[in-house]
């Protein structure tokens, strides 16, 4: 076992992602994230207090990596602005593909946590969303198009509806159909 606190933290929050990611919160136990991570239960809860600060620890190591993804999709992307931005549906559309494909770890968190609207994990969850929106807005603004905060709340509403429905459906044309309605309200500007 490390003795460094820092990568012992890490292992549990990386224990914490693969299973929190793809059975659920409400699923795992505090006692499965400990044994994946190979420590005990003890020293799980010497680094984390309960299992609520756990789960924000999980999506707050999910918050920066997330950003920077759908900003390298964006900026990878050839062409206007609506290309790049609905470069960003195309490829998560692409990543839903895959079978281990779960959808978005902060929305279905806020749903599995959704009778519990103070909980830490919530407020990660929309801090990192709002981070995302301000972030389309910012790339609206610099594209010189006017009323960039409200095209990019809508954009976000287009990602965010299309990753809900893919949980139902599992058919990822419906996040590529949101993403050409994106590029569509781009190109109305």
């Amino acid at each position: 076992m490390p003795r460094d606190s820092r990568q012992t933290r890490k292992r549990i929050v990386d224990s914490a992602i693969a299973l929190f990611y793809s059975e659920g919160i409400r699923r795992v136990s505090v006692d499965a994230v400990a044994e994946k991570a190979g420590l005990t239960k003890r020293t799980l809860y010497y680094h984390f207090r309960s299992k609520d600060e756990l789960v924000a620890a999980y999506l707050e190591a999910r918050d920066q990596p997330n950003l920077l993804q759908l900003a390298r999709w964006f900026d990878d992307a050839e062409g206007p602005l609506a290309n790049k931005i609905e470069a960003i549906f195309i490829n998560v559309a692409i990543s839903a593909r895959h079978p281990k494909w779960k959808g978005c770890g902060f929305l279905r968190t806020a749903a599995e946590l959704a009778s519990t609207p103070g909980h830490p994990a919530v407020k990660v969850g929309a801090a990192h969303k709002r981070k995302f929106e301000n972030w389309v807005s910012e790339q609206i603004s610099n594209d010189g198009i006017a009323n960039a905060p409200l095209l990019a709340r809508q954009i976000v509403l287009l990602l965010d509806g299309a990753f809900s429905i893919m949980l139902i459906h599992r058919d990822p044309t419906y996040i590529e159909d949101a993403g050409r309605a994106a590029a569509a309200l781009i190109n109305a500007e």
